[in-house]
């Protein structure tokens, strides 16, 4: 576990707190994200990914690229570094 307890590193966790903020964003619910469809299909452009980088900061308190949802483009692929990345940690 990560020296931080209170930060959740379970796949399942990153993957649905990722779906509900890529659904804000695109004023969707968050069961209309398929984690496997590349977000950029549903429309999220890149001042959106940008603001999704800052939210990822701010709630795991890792530094995050830009280019994050350009290298993993689906919501899975998005928790799977993310909890990779909190596991390192």
């Amino acid at each position: 576990m990560s020296a931080d307890a209170g930060i959740a590193t379970d796949l399942d966790t990153i993957r649905d707190w990722l779906r509900a903020q890529v659904a804000s964003y695109l004023t969707r619910s968050p069961e209309e994200i398929d984690p496997l469809v590349p977000v950029a299909q549903y429309g999220m452009d890149s001042v959106y990914s940008l603001s999704l980088c800052g939210d990822i900061e701010a709630e795991y308190g890792l530094e995050i690229e830009p280019t994050l949802v350009w290298e993993h483009p689906t919501v899975a692929a998005m928790a799977d570094h993310l909890r990779g990345r909190l596991s390192a940690g």
